[in-house]
Formats: C-alpha cells, sequence, structure tokens
C-alpha cells in the first residue's frame, strides 16, 4: 500500500513511524512533514490545509489510504474531498468533525444528549461576556474561543482583570481571528484531568489505553497554557471503575448523539475529560489523535494501525480486536526557549542520535528541519522524547535520561512529567 498521512507534527512522526511498522505498507509519504519524517517517509510540500492540491497527489501518486492527523483539515472537509475523488481516506467527514470545530456545538451536543460536562453560556460579544462575568463575580472562570486556536483558545481567568483582558483578547483583538467570533464561559470545574482516545466507525467505540498531559509551560503547572510539555499513559487514576462510567456516560452517549445528528463519527475521537466529586465530565472533544498523547499512546499499541483504519472506514471495527502492551510511556516535549511566545529558530540540536540508541526510547520531531549539518529548531514544540518500559517510574527516569543527551541553545523542557 501507499499511505499518504497529512501534517508535520510530533503526532504525525508518531502515526508515520506506526505506520511504517505495517508489512501492508510499502510507501509513506507525509505532507509537508518535518525533519524527522523525511527519515521514515517522502516529505511533499504541501500545506496540511491545501485540500485541492493534496487531492491532486493523492490522485497523481495513486494512494491506497490518506490519513488527515490535523484538525483544521477535517473541520474544513478534507476526508469528503479525498471521498468525492474515490480516494480512502481516515478521519471524520466535515460535518462529524464539527464536534472539535466549534465549542458551541459539542457544549449544545452535551446538554441535548446528557452528557456530563460543566455548565455554560455562549456569547457573541464583549461587553455582554464581560457583563455575565461581572454578575457571576466568581473565580477562577473559563473562557474559550469557540473555534480552533492551535490549542491556546482557553483562558482559565483567576479575577476579573484577566477574565475581562481575555475577553478582549478573543473577541475585540482577534487574537484567534475568527475562532472568537463567539466564546463559551464555563464553570470551574476541579479534579485530576485524564485523556481518553478512542477508535470510533459510529457502530462501536474501542477506547485506547488513558494518558495525561501537561498543559502549562513550567514545572509544577505554572506559565502560560502550551500545546502539552510532555504526558504519560496509563493514567495513574483512571481505572476499571472509571473506564466503565465513561463507557456507559460519556464514549457510547457521544457516539449515538452525533449518529442521532446525522453526523455519524468515523476516526479517532479525544475526549477530554475530569474526575470531579460529581464523577466524570467532559472538558472537550477533539475529532483527531492528541498532541503529546500520540507520543505514548501509539508506542504501546500492538495491533497494526492500519488494519484498524481500514476496519473503521469499512465500519467492521467491531470484528477486530485491538491489543496493547502491558507497560507504560512517557513523553518528555524539549521546547525552544520562549515557547509559547517568541522563540529564535535555527539553533543546531546534538544528541539526538546518543538518545536514540538508548534501549525502548524513541525521539518523535515535532518542530525540527533537517539541515546539512543536522537538525536545527524550527518551532516551538521541537522533540518529544518518548521512553517505554514496564511501570511509570522506570519509564520517566528513562525518558529523562535520553532528555539529558539531546542540547540545542537556549533549549527548555519540564522535569516533572509524569510526577503528578
Amino acid at each position: 500500500m501507499k499511505v499518504l498521512v497529512v501534517g508535520g507534527g510530533g503526532r504525525e512522526h508518531t502515526i508515520v513511524w506506526k505506520i511504517s511498522q505495517s508489512e501492508k505498507v510499502s510507501k509513506i509519504y507525509c505532507a509537508p512533514g518535518n525533519g524527522g519524517i523525511s527519515q521514515l517517509a517522502e516529505c511533499v510540500d504541501i500545506s496540511a490545509t491545501d485540500i485541492d492540491s493534496m487531492v491532486l497527489f493523492a490522485k497523481e501518486k495513486e494512494i491506497d489510504l490518506v490519513m488527515v492527523a490535523p484538525d483544521d483539515p477535517l473541520v474544513m472537509g478534507m476526508v469528503d474531498a479525498m471521498e468525492k475523488n474515490g480516494i480512502r481516506a481516515f478521519g471524520p467527514r466535515k460535518n462529524a468533525a464539527i464536534i472539535e470545530g466549534s465549542k458551541v456545538f459539542s457544549k449544545d451536543l452535551m446538554k441535548k444528549y446528557n452528557i456530563p460536562t460543566a455548565g455554560y453560556e455562549v456569547f457573541t460579544d464583549s461587553n455582554s461576556a464581560i457583563a455575565y462575568l461581572k454578575e457571576q463575580n466568581s473565580y477562577p472562570a473559563v473562557i474559550k474561543a469557540e473555534g480552533l486556536a492551535l490549542g491556546k483558545g482557553v483562558i482559565i481567568a483567576q479575577n476579573e482583570d484577566e477574565a475581562v483582558s481575555g475577553i478582549h483578547e478573543i473577541m475585540d483583538d482577534k487574537k484567534f481571528g475568527d475562532s472568537g467570533n463567539r466564546v463559551v464561559i464555563e464553570e470551574f470545574l476541579t479534579g485530576p484531568e485524564v485523556s481518553v482516545l478512542a477508535f470510533t466507525d459510529g457502530k462501536c467505540v474501542k477506547p485506547m489505553v488513558s494518558a495525561q498531559d501537561h498543559k502549562r509551560a513550567y514545572d509544577n503547572d505554572k506559565g502560560p497554557n502550551t500545546g502539552g510539555m510532555g504526558t504519560f499513559s496509563p493514567s495513574r487514576l483512571y481505572d476499571e471503575a472509571k473506564a466503565k462510567e465513561c463507557m456507559e456516560n460519556i464514549f457510547i452517549p457521544t457516539m449515538n448523539a452525533m449518529n442521532a445528528e446525522g453526523r455519524t463519527f468515523k476516526g479517532v475521537l479525544y475526549f477530554g475529560l475530569m474526575m470531579t466529586e460529581k464523577g466524570v465530565k467532559v472538558i472537550e472533544y477533539n475529532c483527531r489523535f492528541g498532541d503529546p498523547e500520540t507520543q505514548v499512546v501509539l508506542p504501546r499499541l500492538k495491533t497494526d494501525l492500519v488494519d484498524i483504519m481500514e476496519a473503521i472506514i469499512d465500519e467492521k471495527l467491531g470484528d477486530i480486536d485491538i491489543e496493547w502492551e502491558d507497560n507504560a510511556a512517557v513523553c518528555v516535549v524539549m521546547a525552544s526557549g520562549g515557547y509559547p511566545v517568541s522563540y529564535e529558530k535555527g539553533h543546531l540540536i546534538s544528541g539526538i542520535d546518543k538518545a536514540e540508541e538508548m534501549d525502548n526510547v524513541t525521539v518523535f520531531h515535532a518542530g525540527t528541519k533537517a539541515t546539512d549539518n543536522g537538525f536545527t529548531n524550527a518551532g516551538g514544540r521541537v522533540l518529544g522524547v518518548t521512553a517505554t518500559d514496564k511501570n511509570l517510574d522506570s519509564a520517566i527516569k528513562r525518558a529523562y535520561e535520553a532528555v539529558g543527551l539531546i542540547s540545542w541553545k537556549d533549549e527548555f523542557h519540564r522535569n516533572d512529567i509524569g510526577i503528578k
């Protein structure tokens, strides 16, 4: 098979790495790809959101399977466009990807079908949003831009000043463009967070192993929100009882709700969950593999990923057994100094080879560029250093040993991934 993976970050490197292990696959393309991906796949200079060019390329190369990994092209309808041209594509269609593309849609869906989530209100202008915040006078307050914002469109305001400036940033300054035309203001939930990604073909849901993400830039969950500074799997808190509760109250009801709305979801559905005193509640849905959760979930997958994707496209997910390794995985993100605000690019990275010589360590590239001298940093999140081992504590130790072998100018990372 010839496979095309759409995207170019750490998640896509992990997906390409997993697909490359399939005996069914003879050639992998990745568009646009990155430095690390170029070692496993032929990188193609097409933007992940350029649907017309992507379809044209898939037709020219007679691609057998297109895996659309990022949220933007899914929400824009890339899977629909591929299917219209007779190309098999993995991921939800546009009318189902709205579950991530519109926070208003997803909150309204949960309300309509009694799926547990935080209470909320929706606003279309900053004045009424600010008036509501002042009237409620309840902090912390959660403010979300409605649309996609690279995982950064959520503000947890600790006081009125932060809330007001957050509303102005999103709605008036258009920090996230049209994604901020509407905002959702939610009640603040407390409890540990857990991410569960699930395979679904609209007929059955097969959850993957659990993971926990660290969103804040610095140790002890300090600093600004990022796309994710590291992750580990399994969660220490997500046990069989919680899994059963989520299956009955959240996973199956969400699949059924989307079917009832005529928006059958086929692909990977990501559940961002919070374990509150009143049970598990949904914080958010994503319509694809999470980043960096993928970097710890896929290394634990024993079953051929291509078999799973094909079964989902054919709505035969119920016919295959998905097996997982009985181990643990930890991913530490190494980032450019100054991320997530501003940072310098082009610094030469040393030590990746040494780290990869370690047993059960894989370095996934997120923002790198391949040069004649080696790899340079080309983004905010640069590398995801993933280690697997028999349990979390030994996987953490192994991951940080590998991180210690890699360096470049102004690099920074958190030192407490997997500890909480």
